[in-house]
């Protein structure tokens, strides 16, 4: 193999590295907006179940108040 022949095999293992160096950097930041992005999905969808759940008691509790205030005697009805 002449040493031009090398030179040329060198250029193109670094054009080659280079290459890939920026497709895993660019990969790489891809993957971590992708996760970051999964994370404010995550939290909004905790902080979403945390505000059902908390509608969800208040209407349990607020369905047994009317309960309790139907059953009372002090209720005037007009059935």
């Amino acid at each position: 193999m002449a040493a031009e022949e090398v030179l040329q095999t060198v250029d193109h293992y670094k054009t080659e590295i280079e290459r890939l160096t920026k497709e895993l950097t660019e990969t790489t930041h891809e993957k971590i907006q992708a996760a970051e992005y999964g994370l404010v999905v995550l939290e909004e969808k905790l902080t979403l179940k945390q505000q059902y759940d908390e509608l969800e008691a208040e209407y349990d509790s607020l369905k047994q108040e009317l309960e309790q205030l139907k059953e009372s005697p002090l209720l005037i009805r007009e059935d």
